[in-house]
């Protein structure tokens, strides 16, 4: 049962000092497993899941409903799912061998090919910055593949290359600023990465990081958590069966001054629109942040679910499942507040204490070190 549903944690804005127990809110609306959860790249609390019934499902998460069910566009399982950058489309890798690209507020398929890659091993597709379509798969000979498409024509790939005959599904990472994607293989032991232009091959090779252990999945830090004093341009998490390990990429420079080559403005954590307005239609690109000084996170936004009243909202066409939130005790609306003004409070004495306790640590360690010294 659990598998079905959803639950969404908010964490604190100085990190977890304690075990989270209740979450914000928990949604259900899959019949079957739920695998896969992408949040909208440019609108607040607009979450997409997608689960072995085959369906794709997009929520409100700040109201607690499920607005669009896809239930009916995959005949298979689903793979993968990515939005595109600006979040009005998304591309699906299935096991019938099919790359859809789909409107979800228009519930149409825009674009779709067949046979993407002609292998039976799973495929992957991601959306790049410029709205083609990069995918990676199997050939029927079971060489491992990628491709570069067109959406304006999915006959035949921009570029196809063939790269070896490891079983390993290929996993792609993409950063939409230096236009790079790497592949990393599961049970692999290194990442390839490549550089996307408007050049033929296309697809360029760049280098091969190898390290001697097999990697089990991996997972990829935003590009606003890396350390550019250091010129670093990739961080994964490399998963071991008992361990993760975090591989650093760089680029070796002389110079100590900010690197605007390596480091171009990127999308930052400030949501462009409102849920509502874009299930009302509108679209908007990602707000982007200079990095020169390093990221400066602002102050989180808690989620804040208000549920609205169902006996005076009539069921909309597309909304076939229901959803529920953690349950709240029935309280009048003032005690409500000064409850959750009281929480608030709490929570930021808490903050303040955690911080000054580690700062006394710190200083008590400087201490140590210069009597070391002086000594």
């Amino acid at each position: 049962m659990f598998a079905r549903i959803i639950t969404v944690w908010q964490i604190p804005e100085n990190g977890l000092t304690l075990s989270l127990t209740e979450p914000v809110v928990i949604l259900e609306g899959h019949s079957k497993r739920v695998g896969i959860v992408a949040w909208h790249p440019t609108a607040r609390n607009v979450l997409l899941s997608a689960g072995c019934d085959n369906a794709i499902i997009i929520w409100n998460v700040g109201t607690g409903e499920a607005l669009i069910n896809l239930d009916d566009m995959h005949s298979d399982m689903i793979y993968n799912v990515s939005w595109n950058r600006n979040g009005s489309l998304i591309c699906t890798a299935s096991k019938d061998k099919k790359v859809r690209v789909i409107d979800p507020r228009k519930q149409e398929i825009v674009a779709e090919k067949e046979k993407a890659h002609e292998g039976a091993r799973p495929m992957r597709a991601i959306f790049l910055a410029d709205g083609n379509v990069f995918t990676t798969g199997f050939s029927r000979m079971s060489e491992r593949q990628l491709a570069l498409w067109n959406l304006k024509n999915m006959q035949e790939p921009i570029a196809l290359h063939e790269m070896d005959t490891s079983n390993g599904v290929l996993l792609p990472f993409y950063d939409p600023d230096t236009s790079i994607i790497y592949l990393c293989g599961k049970g692999d032991s290194s990442i390839r990465y490549f550089e996307i232009t408007d050049e033929s091959p296309y697809v360029h090779y760049l280098n091969t990081f190898s390290s001697k252990e097999p990697q089990r999945g991996m997972g990829y830090m935003p590009k606003r958590g890396l350390d550019v004093n250091k010129c670093e341009i990739a961080r994964f998490f490399k998963l071991h069966e008992r361990k993760c390990e975090p591989i650093i990429m760089t680029v070796p420079r002389k110079s100590d001054l900010f690197q605007d080559d390596l480091y171009p403005d990127t999308a930052g954590p400030e949501a462009a629109l409102e849920a509502e307005e874009w299930f009302e239609g509108k679209n908007a690109d990602p707000i982007l942040i200079s990095l020169k000084h390093g990221y400066i996170p602002g102050k989180n936004r808690d989620l804040k679910v208000v549920k609205k009243n169902i006996l005076d909202s009539k069921p909309t066409a597309n909304k076939k499942c229901d959803l529920i939130s953690v349950p709240k005790k029935t309280t009048d609306t003032a005690s409500v507040q000064n409850e959750a003004k009281l929480d608030e409070i709490l929570k930021e004495i808490k903050s303040i204490k955690d911080t000054i306790c580690n700062q006394d640590e710190r200083i008590s360690k400087l201490e140590q070190q210069m009597a070391k010294i002086a000594a």
